[in-house]
């Protein structure tokens, strides 16, 4: 998320185009997120910068959240730092690379598009720390409503297996 922001769409009258600010300023925000849509919670990060050791700090953060004696799979994209080799990656995660192009079949998708749509789109925000507040901000009101988050990331084909 940043000072650049997202534009997102929006219900207006034919033939009319709604304002919406926009600023030409660079300060820019990395929101890690992982949802279990079992348990309908979730872990994030805000972060300065997407790389590999943002993304172990995440993964850490993640296993942290693991429920004792659980393991977590962990879908992701084809991002640089998600497959490089000096990740680490904690005893209780494994990493379910998803294929070239296929951003749909990853439910935390929905959470960014949600998020974008409800509380990070059409803002302006005054400094780095105002971004990083909005989004500490919005991913809290998002995990305060389990039923959302379970509704917006169940998958049938991913499901919780028993012993």
């Amino acid at each position: 998320m940043g000072q650049q922001g997202t534009l997102t769409r929006l219900w207006a009258r034919r033939g009319t185009r709604p304002r919406a600010p926009r600023d030409r300023r660079y300060a820019w925000a990395y929101l890690f997120g992982a949802v279990c849509p079992e348990r309908a919670i979730g872990a994030a990060l805000v972060l300065p910068r997407a790389d590999t050791d943002a993304m172990s700090r995440h993964l850490a953060e993640i296993g942290r959240h693991v429920a004792p004696g659980a393991h977590a799979v962990l879908v992701l994209d084809g991002a640089g730092w998600h497959s490089a080799a000096a990740l680490a990656v904690p005893e209780n995660i494994t990493l379910l690379p998803l294929p070239p192009y296929s951003p749909e079949l990853n439910p935390v998708e929905n959470v960014w598009q949600y998020l974008r749509q409800n509380q990070l789109s059409l803002r302006v925000w005054d400094d780095y720390a105002a971004i990083v507040e909005t989004c500490c901000r919005a991913w809290n009101a998002l995990m305060a409503t389990p039923e959302r988050v379970a509704s917006i990331t169940r998958r049938e084909w991913a499901r919780m297996v028993s012993n």
